[in-house]
């Protein structure tokens, strides 16, 4: 709860300073006397960078066993389903969350973390991640998702995508606004923002949209590193979190839906927009470790 009261107060800080920041610069004055209202732009940059993430939290737990079609184990039937929610449950004590829901979904080698709160999450694991790694393996990689739980990663992850669409669709606006009353000056025309605005709202959208897409991944690849030692501290050594990451660089791993990837032990191509960095990096930040 305490992440989610950041989460409040850090979107409103957001449009705190943005409206702040244009006042000081005098462009507030400029917008409004060409017909825009700077805070009902803030409240709907608001309620839709704000919005729009915070359902995405709540619903993620229902949307991953739905788009994933993970099975969550309420009874275990086989011994390895009652090791695997051992294992999660022995790390949520050590780690001091509540039990999360243990899932099984088919598929090859992953596995991802998710939920708004750290006391009801859900950890799953892929067939394809069992049937691959030995136990020890399967285990770091279990250690490294409750570490995620441990850590609120999926509340900071919210948050961080809600300050930047908010930031997104304010600038965007403000951007547009500007070009469209520049492009029609001297005319006598009020009948409302015209195509400039438009096109120019679309267009900043887009590029906005680019730069937090990889200011977000960028802090992605951090939480990764963070798990990473997570796992170790849960294991109490570190050598099998790097025998599941080797091991993980030489498989093919599943492909979790585009909106999950970020949550998964794996993530997608790309430097600047992966959600995950480079095995290479994380095994070697592991050695580099202390302990």
């Amino acid at each position: 709860m305490k992440r989610i009261l950041l989460f409040v107060l850090t979107n409103f800080a957001v449009m705190a300073v943005l409206l702040i920041t244009t006042r000081i610069l005098g462009v507030d004055r400029f917008l409004t006397a060409n017909g825009l209202n700077m805070t009902a732009l803030a409240g709907f940059s608001l309620v839709i960078g704000f919005g729009g993430a915070i359902i995405s939290l709540l619903m993620s737990k229902p949307m991953a066993k739905f788009s994933t079609g993970a099975r969550v184990i309420n009874q275990p039937q086989t011994a390895d389903e009652a090791w695997i929610v051992e294992t999660v449950r022995r790390f949520a004590d050590k780690a001091g969350i509540g039990m999360p829901e243990v899932a099984i979904f088919e598929g090859a080698p992953n596995a991802f973390a998710t939920g708004a709160f750290k006391n009801s999450a859900l950890v799953a694991v892929s067939t394809g991640l069992l049937q691959n790694m030995t136990k020890e393996e399967v285990e770091a990689v279990i250690g490294h998702e409750v570490a995620h739980v441990a850590n609120g990663d999926m509340v900071t992850m919210t948050l961080i995508q809600g300050v930047m669409n908010t930031f997104v669709v304010f600038l965007s606006r403000v951007i547009g606004y500007a070009v469209d009353s520049f492009l029609r000056r001297g005319s006598d025309s009020n009948s409302g923002p015209g195509i400039g605005y438009m096109v120019t709202t679309i267009v900043m959208d887009i590029v906005l949209g680019f730069l937090a897409a990889i200011i977000v991944a960028w802090f992605s690849r951090q939480r990764e590193f963070r798990a990473d030692a997570g796992a170790a501290g849960l294991m109490g050594r570190k050598q099998p979190m790097i025998n599941a990451l080797a091991r993980l660089g030489g498989l093919t791993p599943g492909e979790l839906p585009k909106t999950m990837q970020a949550l998964g032990i794996t993530g997608g191509l790309g430097k600047l927009f992966s959600t995950h960095p480079p095995i290479e990096e994380r095994i070697a930040a592991l050695q580099q470790a202390q302990g």
